[in-house]
């Protein structure tokens, strides 16, 4: 049984595609597809159901994913221990991350580990999916590490570092009857169209939950991915937002921001790993980075 064997199974796993496995893995199809199936005749028995519209994990496969990973896993450490042990910190890592991501300097940190630490391969994927997608990536294995905006009541099975907490603000067109307050309370916008983040991401999340405990479900007309774009939406008179009060969020003279009264929500920004297994020290490493990077 060969450690490429093992990788190309994972990635058709996870991927339930020869042809996307293939991509993923640098690697032509029928070279993956002739190591699955040498790893089936290994093993003796299938590991996927196949058929000409679909792959699946058959019973067999499905118990041989988590020992195929952990396998791979403890190749890689052995590997980074003796590589580090004469050339310094290696391996690799995959981190998740939001468009908008309030207190931490990402691209600062991941700079200044990358200058440290020059023969760690670093990938960083922004989501599309919100901080819900990325939590299950990290549960999945897909990414090591995430930045996600959900509490920690989301986040079972995982460890959790606090990098920031923020408030939510009211973003309203000048021109709304409610714009001359000093603050707003979440029941007073309740029948309003709503500009916001796609289901999934923290932010919507939260505030989602907020509105169903007032009894007041949302009418979400504008769904956008990036923080950034919502006050060019609330301008243009296409509904109001209620949003993290980050520092990206650009400033309008046309859209007024206000404070929530009562409401007590906040925001939660967080580093994500899993919690059921120990880091490797790369991920020990960048996650000491970042831990004391907060107060700078």
């Amino acid at each position: 049984m060969e450690t490429r064997q093992l990788e190309y199974f994972v990635a058709v796993a996870e991927e339930l595609s020869f042809t996307r496995a293939a991509q993923r893995m640098f690697a032509v199809q029928s070279t993956v597809s002739a190591a699955v199936r040498a790893l089936e005749t290994e093993l003796g028995t299938r590991l996927f159901d196949r058929s000409t519209r679909r792959v699946a994990l058959s019973a067999a496969g499905a118990a041989f994913l988590p020992e195929a990973k952990a396998a791979i896993e403890a190749l890689e450490r052995a590997r980074a221990t003796v590589q580090e042990a004469s050339e310094g910190l290696r391996g690799s890592l995959r981190i998740g991350t939001l468009t908008s991501v309030g207190g931490v300097d990402l691209p600062g940190v991941l700079g200044a580990f990358h200058r440290r630490h020059p023969r760690v391969d670093i990938h960083v994927t922004v989501s599309i999916t919100g901080s819900t997608g990325l939590a299950e990536d990290v549960r999945q294995g897909r990414l090591d590490a995430a930045l996600v905006g959900l509490p920690e009541t989301d986040l079972a099975g995982l460890d959790v570092l606090r990098v920031d907490t923020r408030p939510f603000a009211a973003l309203l067109p000048r021109t709304h009857r409610l714009a001359g307050r000093r603050a707003v309370r979440l029941a007073d916008l309740a029948g309003e169209a709503f500009i916001d983040t796609p289901r999934g991401f923290g932010n919507r999340v939260a505030l989602d939950r907020a509105f169903d405990a007032l009894g007041a479900p949302r009418r979400v007309t504008v769904e956008v991915a990036d923080l950034r774009t919502v006050p060019g939406y609330v301008r243009a008179g296409l509904g109001v937002a209620v949003v993290p009060a980050l520092p990206e969020l650009p400033d309008d003279p046309d859209v007024v921001v206000l404070p929530l009264a009562g409401a007590g929500l906040e925001w939660p920004l967080s580093v994500i790993t899993a919690g059921a297994k120990p880091p490797s020290r790369a991920l020990r490493t960048l996650l000491d980075l970042i831990e004391g990077s907060r107060d700078i």
